[in-house]
């Protein structure tokens, strides 16, 4: 499958994969100490939800977004965390100029994670397309404590832990363009764990009829891995035509108590995102805590 972000800006997964972002990197703030934040597939630093993109076959791509960020926008009594996120993406679109309660722009993890950054933490921001590296530039060319590297992200892992601060966090969220992608993001995790052994690293994941999601996290247990803790959001049953039905975030060495953090949003995503019966959310320990 092919995931660029841009394709699917604001969709369910974004809101899901952000919403989450938010708790690592708040849990991560939890320490006074600072920590490096390496986006190994970071896009660009925002997208135009009114810009159109075009199928294959020439007829106009449909938005995502409605059925995303869109069913949240307007809504109240939602779990502080979730309005947290809501009040992000509100803060990128007043950035960019709109008019108060406008969602025109979306914004990417880079952007989402940035702007909570303290004095002391650092970004990494990690992009091979020299095109969207090139917006990330001119996004975050002049933030003092964000870098922008034109580089594989998979060889960032290796080359920039550990970080001098002795804390990270590491998304790791591939477009999933290659059917080695799997394989490649455990290369990655075992290169990460071998150089950076405390380091939290977070990985998103497509379910769908097709991908290996499930033997990808059996295939994790052969790196003897820390604790790892995994939260799936399912928005369809298994026979749903919709071909991405869910996705997923596994997180090593996450941050205390992140685990009911995540428990706390996940039926409010569920309740908003689902589309038929068979939605579900779940948050589980593949490798409990010791």
């Amino acid at each position: 499958m092919n995931y660029r972000h841009h394709y699917h800006a604001g969709n369910y997964a974004d809101v899901f994969k952000h919403a989450l972002l938010l708790q690592l990197v708040r849990g991560m703030q939890r320490k006074e100490k600072g920590f490096l934040y390496l986006d190994t597939h970071a896009g660009r630093g925002g997208y135009d939800l009114s810009a159109t993109t075009l199928l294959p076959d020439g007829r106009e791509r449909p938005p995502e977004f409605p059925q995303g960020i869109g069913r949240f926008w307007d809504a109240t009594g939602l779990p502080a965390p979730l309005a947290d996120y809501v009040a992000t993406v509100r803060a990128f679109n007043e950035r960019r100029g709109v008019a108060a309660g406008e969602l025109t722009y979306y914004p990417g993890s880079p952007w989402i994670a940035q702007s909570l950054l303290r004095a002391q933490d650092r970004a990494a921001l990690c992009e091979l397309r020299a095109d969207d590296a090139e917006a990330l530039e001119i996004d975050f060319g002049r933030t003092a404590n964000a870098v922008v590297h034109t580089m594989d992200g998979y060889t960032a892992v290796k080359a920039m832990l550990p970080p001098p601060e002795k804390r990270a966090l590491v998304l790791i969220d591939p477009p999933f363009e290659s059917a080695t992608e799997f394989a490649d993001i455990l290369t990655a995790l075992r290169d990460g764990l071998k150089r950076f052994p405390s380091g939290v690293f977070a990985v998103w994941y497509p379910i769908t009829e097709r991908a290996r999601s499930e033997a990808f996290l059996q295939d994790l247990l052969a790196l003897a891995p820390p604790p790892a803790l995994v939260a799936e959001l399912r928005i369809a049953a298994e026979h749903s035509a919709v071909r991405m039905k869910g996705c997923g975030l596994l997180v090593l060495n996450p941050p205390w108590r992140i685990d009911e953090e995540f428990r706390a949003v996940l039926p409010e995503l569920v309740r908003r995102l689902g589309i038929d019966d068979g939605a579900f959310g779940r948050v589980s320990w593949l490798v409990p805590e010791k």
